[in-house]
């Protein structure tokens, strides 16, 4: 059943790619260039370079974030003005950057915007996980973005995603578009197990026209894979962060005032998770044990809102 992820891409994760496994196209999309760039840095360089430029901290705190600069077909940290992220493997929760990956590229093939990402090797042979940033166009040219810890002035795992909306609502210039790719996220994150989807996860931005939306999605990860005990959701939904049901997410669309065809509408979309998802985990660079597990996760989330 599962596919040998050597030969896949490490972007698509698909097979046939041109350029050492990888598909040229995904390479541009990234890069802008269609060639692989090389990463001169090891696993046990990653905290010397993280204490440098002060990175920041996910996944209660241990996972380091370096700002990369791709430079004559190099990949190097910097400490400011680099247009992409790099996230390694980190020793308390394994296999994080794979974990991303799969769960952006679902989000991905539901139609969800994300940046550019994928996987690639450090030179140790480590995967790290490597996303563009979407709040800068050039090292010195950066879009206003604010997270909704900072525009709700609350701690990161304080709040509501009612609160979230309100605020979204207030300031987005299509407040109906964006409740509903607000809601789709969230619904996203509830089925993927993503139990770390906290303020900072989601952002306003300020769009190519100067105006303000919602942010492409990032920071999907499979949380439950590595936290097993932890909550169904960092955010209170309908005033619960356990035992969500399809109850309170369609509480949550009536409070986004949702028209009923578009909350069918994402409901029937986002209900091919399951089987996107299972070719996802099947072909990834996850252990076997992880992708049993994984997709066992999904099923049930799947199962507490489609199977009822």
């Amino acid at each position: 059943m599962d596919e040998d992820y050597n030969m896949n891409c490490g972007i698509c994760s698909k097979t046939g790619g041109e350029e050492k496994g990888y598909h040229r196209k995904c390479l541009r999309a990234l890069f802008a260039k269609p060639t692989l760039p090389e990463i001169d840095l090891t696993l046990s360089e990653v905290p010397l370079e993280a204490q440098k430029m002060a990175g920041k901290m996910s996944i209660s705190g241990v996972q380091p974030k370096l700002i990369m600069s791709l430079e004559k077909g190099r990949l190097a940290p910097v400490s400011s003005g680099g247009l992409y992220i790099l996230k390694p493997q980190t020793e308390a929760f394994r296999s994080l950057p794979e974990n991303e990956n799969i769960c952006m590229n679902i989000a991905q093939e539901l139609k969800i915007e994300v940046p550019p990402h994928g996987l690639f090797e450090l030179a140790d042979g480590t995967m790290a996980y490597l996303v563009k940033r979407f709040d800068r166009i050039t090292p010195n040219d950066r879009k206003r973005c604010e997270d909704f810890s900072q525009i709700l002035g609350l701690d990161k795992y304080k709040g509501s995603v009612e609160q979230i909306s309100r605020r979204l609502i207030e300031v987005s210039e299509f407040p109906g578009i964006d409740a509903q790719l607000l809601f789709e996220r969230i619904l996203l994150n509830f089925l993927l197990g993503n139990g770390d989807a906290h303020l900072k996860n989601y952002s306003i931005l300020e769009d190519n026209t100067g105006e303000l939306r919602l942010s492409p999605a990032y920071d999907i990860v499979c949380s439950r894979l590595v936290i097993p005990d932890e909550e169904d959701s960092a955010l209170a939904i309908n005033g619960k962060r356990n035992r969500i049901t399809r109850k309170d997410l369609e509480k949550l669309s009536a409070y986004l005032e949702i028209p009923e065809k578009a909350k069918a509408d994402i409901f029937k979309r986002m209900s091919a998770v399951k089987d996107l998802a299972e070719q996802e985990i099947n072909r990834s660079r996850l252990g076997a044990k992880d992708k049993e597990t994984f997709f066992d996760i999904i099923q049930e989330r799947y199962s507490r809102i489609y199977l009822i």
